[in-house]
């Protein structure tokens, strides 16, 4: 891998555009603001204006006018036409959608350069399979011989693709997978006209939380790990390596400000997209359903690995390489500039930690299994609990005085995911003790296994209910 010259040496390799007058260099950026983990890549940076925080003006950029545009898409497919076609340098999607963007330069005889993640899961969550809300579909096993809708050419399509697999199922004939937006699954689950619908970040939780579906699988369960990036033209980076930085600096910072506020910039999302700050929280939050993370780790090499397998399953054959394909120089040198230690960070895989005390004791919450949230509408804060009994038994307290929760979050016992509560699965077992799963097989295997029961959410209410 070439390594980036010293950028003053860089810029001497230049020649000044001073002598033909002051250039004007566009940077000209395509976002996916509804797809809520390219916010740190976009939504985040635009609305707060961060780039203009970085962008050179020194050395060769002295005399520089930015042509600074921004182009919003609602998926990686039109974003990427519009890059290869040069209308775009930038650009922020997901691991499948990005090996499209690769093989697709190639094929115009072009490159495109992965060159930073943004957010992803190493366990593979972030995408998911619903049902509608009151479909008796508990698992994916179920679903054989149906029809599931899904944007095409999405990394949810990868997962779904790759799920089927492991079933033992051909993709072709067990089941009917058809093409089909976010926006027309919405209220194709809740008119019921659809059996099952895989979808990417956010739309599942969304699905969800606006109670019109049931989520039955996430993509922690195909144990394929994803995420989201950056992209930039290769020609580009080359011409202009210090605006590359610059734009990943400002990534860097927002990254930054949603770690430290994460409900305040949740809320920034809501105003800007319509989705709301709690499906943004979820995300976005401590123990989040999945880490931003702008390091190259090794899961997120194999899913732009996978994807370009993936590729081979829909018949696109390409010769695109992710070895050569991602890119770390840029972003090494930016975590360089931003004064952090791009090992360190490389060599954690932590999700942005929980700090807090539990709502009801008051006391720090040191066990992370079975902790939970409530956000209470008019709150600027979500309120922590070291149990999902203490966040239920507060919760009647809640209601009873009036207020009404925007959100409750608890966590899956067993891949460590968060979950909206409602549409979540419980055991109770024979000491009182509560604990929360996806699946609804899963809370019978568990209480089998501890001389409890199976709860839905209005069970586990009653369970929980205060003295």
């Amino acid at each position: 891998m070439n390594i980036i010259k010293p950028l003053g040496a860089v810029a001497l390799a230049f020649t000044l555009a001073g002598a033909h007058g002051a250039e004007t260099i566009r940077v000209a950026i395509g976002t996916q603001d509804t797809t809520i983990n390219c916010a740190t890549g976009g939504l985040l940076i635009r609305e707060l204006k961060l780039l203009e925080k970085y962008l050179p003006h020194d050395g060769r950029y002295k005399d520089v006018t930015y042509d600074i545009q921004w182009k919003n898409f609602t998926s990686g497919a039109p974003l990427t036409n519009e890059m290869v076609a040069d209308k775009l340098d930038i650009g922020s999607m997901a691991d499948f959608p990005g090996s499209n963007n690769g093989a697709a330069f190639l094929k115009a005889g072009k490159r495109s350069l992965f060159i930073t993640v943004l957010s992803g899961s190493t366990l593979g969550s972030g995408n998911g399979i619903v049902v509608p809300r009151e479909s008796k579909v508990t698992a994916l096993s179920e679903l054989k011989g149906h029809t599931i809708s899904v944007p095409f050419a999405s990394t949810a399509h990868g997962m779904l693709l790759r799920a089927v697999a492991a079933q033992g199922w051909d993709p072709q004939k067990d089941v009917n997978i058809i093409t089909q937006a976010p926006e027309v699954a919405g209220p194709a689950l809740q008119a019921n006209k659809v059996e099952a619908h895989a979808d990417f970040v956010p739309f599942v939780e969304l699905f969800e939380h606006r109670g019109v579906a049931r989520k039955i699988f996430d993509g922690a369960q195909a144990g394929a790990p994803t995420y989201h990036g950056s992209l930039v033209s290769a020609e580009y980076a080359k011409k202009y390596p210090e605006v590359v930085v610059a734009f990943l600096r400002a990534a860097i910072e927002a990254d930054r400000l949603i770690a430290a506020e994460p409900e305040k910039y949740s809320e920034l999302i809501e105003k800007v997209t319509g989705i709301e700050a709690a499906v943004d929280y979820l995300y976005h939050g401590p123990l989040g359903l999945q880490t931003r993370d702008l390091t190259w780790k090794p899961e997120y090499r194999q899913a732009l690995k996978t994807s370009i397998e993936t590729l081979k399953l829909m018949g696109r054959e390409s010769p695109l390489n992710a070895d050569t394909f991602i890119d770390d120089q840029y972003i090494r040198t930016a975590f360089k500039q931003s004064g952090l230690n791009y090992e360190a960070r490389l060599a954690n895989r932590d999700k942005l930690p929980l700090k807090a005390n539990d709502a009801v004791t008051g006391k720090p919450i040191t066990d992370f299994q079975r902790v939970a949230g409530i956000w209470v509408q008019g709150e600027p804060k979500v309120r922590h609990y070291a149990s999902i009994e203490n966040a239920l038994a507060d919760l009647q307290k809640i209601e009873s005085s009036g207020k009404k929760p925007r959100a409750i979050y608890v966590h899956d016992l067993i891949h460590r995911i968060k979950l909206l509560a409602p549409t979540s699965w419980y055991a109770v077992d024979a000491k009182g003790q509560l604990s929360a799963f996806l699946q609804k097989d899963a809370a019978t295997a568990y209480a089998a296994a501890n001389k409890g029961r199976v709860l839905d959410f209005a069970g586990a209410l009653a369970a929980a209910k205060a003295p």
